[in-house]
């Protein structure tokens, strides 16, 4: 399959029928439910917390990943497939239907699996909010709706006057991304990457263009739980970005005769712990959001969600980028981190929290309250 995944974008527009999933739920076995996600991500988060929650897991992946589900021996069943986007098919749907399984998505549901209208399995979370998630202009309209200090975008390569970070649509790993000064910096750079294969000459003409803040990266993962009707910090952490990160091993003269231009490919994350009075802007601006989330779709924020931050020397917080589900960044909380175990008290993770507002909400008869 293609690994791109503009192949599959949506539009945030796109009608989610709601109905559907909710009339499957009706019908599950609520005390023998399956937790199901694809092989990809964050699944080894997500699987181990149903595990440690007492629920039945169900993995879906590839056969080239599937290695990594079975050496870390965390689902109790494993149905391959050849691409993500099988997931869709209705033979494999309403096996998962027979089965009770509520799927817990990420962010290779956006970028890979296709229209998330198509899939009537329950889904954890809301699929409309995920779909604003892929526009960056509709995650900017979210993040300004919610009150929130936002670096400033440009319309157009020529309206560059400043250092600004090149990033492209759709869940994609910092794969890509360069910075650039001024107009002509974002060609020769734009020409640069699609010439190594990094982008397409489409992604130059969809890039978005956002001013880079110099400052510290946090990367904030919440929980929205509608049993507690709260909002939870479950952990916090930064990126280890692949030639970003690596440059600094290369002294500047041999990376000026190099001529190296680093990008931003997510190679994996550090936890990080805030100072504590800067906590503050980071839950006022999840609550916010939160709030704006039940004007764009009903019932609003459901479970794990992202806000990418970065603050500056005066400890500004700007936010640059929201992710309605779980994110990878949030493994480093395995099993736990200072948050979510001061919050709870035991071991308490991103996967783990999602599996217990399931079995909370199952007891309650509130499971169609997590369901979009």
């Amino acid at each position: 399959m293609s690994e791109n995944p503009e192949k599959n974008q949506k539009s945030s527009d796109e009608i989610i029928d709601r109905s559907k999933p909710l009339e499957i739920l009706k019908g599950y076995n609520r005390e023998n439910l399956s937790i199901a996600t694809l092989g990809s991500h964050s699944a080894l988060n997500i699987l181990r917390g149903a595990r440690d929650e007492g629920l039945r897991t169900i993995c879906v992946c590839r056969e080239r990943e599937r290695i990594i589900y079975e050496s870390f021996g965390v689902a109790d069943e494993i149905i391959e497939i050849k691409d993500y986007s099988d997931l869709l098919r209705k033979s494999l749907q309403d096996e998962l239907v027979e089965r009770n399984a509520i799927i817990v998505p990420h962010g290779s549901f956006n970028a890979y699996i296709g229209s998330l209208n198509d899939l009537y399995v329950p889904v954890f979370g809301n699929r409309k909010l995920m779909l604003w998630e892929t526009v960056r202009e509709k995650q900017r309209e979210w993040l300004l709706r919610s009150g929130l200090k936002l670096p400033k975008t440009f319309d157009s390569p020529e309206e560059i006057d400043r250092l600004v970070i090149v990033k492209y649509p759709g869940a994609r790993g910092g794969m890509g991304y360069f910075l650039a000064s001024s107009p002509q910096d974002f060609y020769e750079k734009a020409e640069k990457m699609v010439e190594d294969g990094l982008i397409s000459r489409e992604d130059v003409e969809r890039a978005h263009i956002q001013e880079y803040i110099v400052g510290a990266n946090v990367y904030f993962t919440f929980f929205y739980s509608p049993v507690f009707n709260r909002i939870e910090l479950i952990a916090a952490d930064r990126r280890y970005e692949s030639s970003v990160d690596g440059i600094g091993r290369i002294p500047a003269r041999e990376q000026i005769e190099a001529g190296i231009n680093p990008t931003y490919t997510v190679i994996g994350n550090f936890p990080v712990v805030l100072r504590e009075s800067l906590l503050a802007k980071a839950l006022k601006a999840a609550k916010s959001v939160v709030d704006v989330s039940k004007e764009i779709a009903y019932p609003g924020m459901v479970g794990p969600f992202c806000l990418e931050t970065v603050f500056d020397e005066n400890a500004e917080m700007f936010v640059f980028e929201i992710s309605a589900r779980i994110v990878a960044g949030s493994n480093v909380g395995v099993p736990y981190s200072m948050y979510s175990y001061v919050l709870f008290g035991e071991p308490m993770y991103a996967g783990r929290r999602i599996a217990r507002e399931v079995k909370l909400a199952a007891g309650k008869n509130m499971l169609e309250e997590l369901v979009y």
